[in-house]
């Protein structure tokens, strides 16, 4: 009967190890969790901050002012504009496309990219 007891009060402080450890794991989680809330919550304050600095520098009427004092700028002018009747013409340029069949593999198209450099005698 003792060594029944005995088992059983081993069993009793092991069992109460487990749960301690399972509540101090849940406690080391939760405060995690609760830092990772803190972490999210101020970059999405940070991101609101940001969002609300771009809307004030892409502001049109910062923009037009900022472009009046630096850049040297003026408005067209009505003698600047002529009739499209007076443009030269242009020959017009034909482009053929290749004599190729549409099942082209990269292959043979053999491109250059520059990034990797061409093996003699290797397509």
């Amino acid at each position: 009967m003792r060594l029944l007891n005995l088992c059983a009060l081993v069993l009793l402080v092991l069992a109460a190890a487990y749960v301690y450890e399972i509540k101090f794991e849940s406690t080391l989680r939760a405060e995690r969790v609760a830092k990772m809330r803190g972490d999210v919550q101020r970059e999405r304050d940070v991101i609101a901050a940001l969002r609300a600095e771009w809307t004030t520098l892409e502001n049109p009427v910062r923009v037009q002012g900022l472009a009046r004092r630096h850049l040297r700028l003026r408005p067209a002018e009505a003698t600047q504009y002529d009739a499209l009747d007076r443009l030269t013409e242009r020959p017009l340029s034909i482009v053929q496309p290749p004599p190729t069949d549409a099942l082209t593999t990269i292959e043979d198209l053999n491109p250059v990219t520059g990034s990797v450099p061409a093996l003699l005698g290797q397509r």
